[in-house]
């Protein structure tokens, strides 16, 4: 008989996207560009809902938003953002969608002034992981400094869906921080 690896609680079981999910990228450094706005243009999506329900969507998602292709995304006009309306594989919210444009514009004004966004936004955390311990779920936060100053800083800069509490799950879900808890196996595989 195998042994069920420990995840976070979080997971729940019998989700076998969920847990791939969980056990190849939640919390994997990202340094590429396209996956850095992939995940902000799903993070933004998720705003007031569950992540199993943006993950579940992902494809659409990735079809919807051409490969997540920032320079694409920006010149999306009204007519297709519209369009996206009607998009029954994605969250046909306005805002949600028209963000997406928007923020494209603001990451690729950020890629020039740094650089790269990698550049940019692992500056947040002197460009490497913030190893945490925590032992249970509860203990984990919703947001944090660096979270709080992110956020401030990409409003600042135009961007919208970019709370603290949704930039922290976007810190977590890039690997800025290791919020596994400790009894997860994959915890330790991140320090």
């Amino acid at each position: 008989m195998t042994k069920q690896k420990t995840r976070c609680t979080w997971v729940g079981t019998g989700k076998p996207f969920y847990e791939k999910y969980h056990d190849e990228q939640w919390g994997v450094p990202v340094h590429d560009e396209r996956l850095h706005f992939e995940m902000l243009v799903l993070e933004g999506a998720q705003a007031g809902l569950s992540w199993i329900t943006i993950l579940q969507r992902r494809a659409a998602y990735k079809k919807a938003f051409k490969n997540f292709d920032p320079k694409k995304v920006a010149k999306m006009t009204d007519a297709e953002l519209n369009k996206l309306m009607k998009n029954e594989g994605i969250i046909r919210n306005r805002l949600k969608i028209y963000s997406a444009r928007k923020n494209a514009r603001v990451f690729l004004e950020i890629q020039k002034e740094f650089g790269s966004f990698d550049n940019y936004i692992w500056g947040f955390v002197s460009h490497k992981t913030i190893q945490n311990k925590w032992k249970t779920g509860k203990e984990i936060p919703i947001e944090t400094k660096e979270a709080k100053a992110l956020s401030k800083d990409l409003k600042k800069r135009g961007m919208s869906f970019v709370g603290p509490t949704i930039m922290y799950a976007h810190m977590q879900s890039i690997g800025m921080v290791n919020d596994h808890v400790t009894s997860c196996f994959r915890h330790k595989e991140l320090r």
